[in-house]
């Protein structure tokens, strides 16, 4: 049997039983229980009464879905919980989209292509309206079969890969040229970046980007690159390593706050004499309070740009797709200040 138990041995009561009741048909009935406004005053009290007769309980997630009306509700799939830049863009998601009188369901990859596959068609089969992804996946042609079902597909902070379909994101690649100018024009020359996996987009972006600055300039650069630093402690080793070279770097760009939290940790751990220069992307909390230079771009702009695209999409299906970018910005703090080069450390 598929009626759930109440606990006292006897099945629930359905709504078929409401509806023989009252007297009505079963999609009378559902309208009802639903709150829907042209139902008549006398239908809806036959319905009330014999749904308190038989103690019905509705189940809104089963009614939306025998119905074939969509849950008000947006899915947002974002790369790693542990991230901040994660929870502000949800939050300013939100924020939009509430205003719209929907609400978000958030699901985490953890960078897995895969698992963002999944997620997406379980939100889907869940009756999410639209799909915002901080995606994954190298290939965005899977979301063809979401797009055909009638769900809005918008792509956030990473653009998307062989898909018509709307994005927004940062100009990373400014980013970069951003913080490598900082840094030549603050006189360095040997310039670490510490970055997160190779194959993310603003990874790459930001990388030409610096390159397009240093590699004009003669800057050694090249050789003090480290990749695949997801996380604090990876990006952390990444510092470690980098200070113990013979001829260490003077300045470093940590490609994220989660990098740029190892990188500070590393070096505050350190002596002062090997301490160099450093600049962040993001902007965590804690990089005003420290003094750290950072390059960044507005989170909220960014989330609520993402959800004002899904729910123009919901409008209108057949509008052009959109593909916004969102500048980026130098903010200069103390830890660029002292272009003083760093000493080797002693033998």
């Amino acid at each position: 049997m598929n009626r759930t138990d109440t606990g006292t041995g006897a099945p629930r009561p359905t709504l078929a039983q409401v509806a023989a009741r009252a007297g009505v048909s079963l999609k009378t009935a559902s309208r009802a229980l639903g709150g829907e406004s042209y139902v008549s005053e006398k239908t809806l009290a036959s319905v009330l009464a014999a749904a308190s007769e038989l103690d019905y309980q509705r189940n809104a997630a089963a009614s939306l879905l025998a119905s074939g009306r969509l849950a008000d509700s947006i899915g947002l799939i974002t790369g790693d919980f542990t991230n901040p830049f994660y929870s502000a863009l949800a939050h300013a998601i939100e924020d939009e989209i509430r205003t719209h009188g929907m609400h978000l369901s958030v699901a985490n990859s953890r960078e897995s292509a895969e698992q963002e596959q999944r997620v997406a068609h379980d939100l889907a089969d869940r009756q999410t309206k639209a799909v915002i992804t901080v995606s994954a996946m190298p290939d965005h042609s899977e979301y063809s079969q979401l797009q055909a079902r009638g769900i809005p597909v918008v792509f956030v902070d990473r653009p998307a890969e062989n898909l018509a379909a709307d994005s927004v994101v940062f100009d990373n690649r400014e980013g970069g040229r951003l913080a490598a100018r900082h840094l030549i024009d603050a006189g360095h020359r040997r310039i670490a970046f510490i970055g997160d996996y190779a194959w993310l987009p603003t990874y790459r972006q930001r990388l030409a980007g610096m390159g397009d600055v240093l590699d004009g300039e003669g800057a050694q650069w090249r050789d003090l690159l480290r990749t695949d630093a997801h996380d604090v402690p990876s990006s952390r080793e990444c510092m470690r390593e980098l200070l113990t070279l013979d001829d260490p770097p003077t300045a470093v760009v940590a490609g994220n706050n989660r990098i740029l939290l190892g990188v500070m940790e590393e070096v505050a751990a350190g002596d002062d004499a090997q301490r160099p220069a450093v600049i962040g992307f993001d902007e965590p909390e804690w990089a005003r309070v420290l003094g750290v230079s950072v390059v960044t771009g507005d989170v909220e702009a960014l989330g609520r740009q993402a959800a004002r695209l899904a729910v123009a999409r919901l409008s209108d299906r057949a509008r052009a797709v959109e593909n916004v970018v969102l500048p980026m910005r130098l903010i200069e703090r103390r830890s660029t200040g002292d272009s003083s080069p760093v000493r080797p450390r002693s033998a």
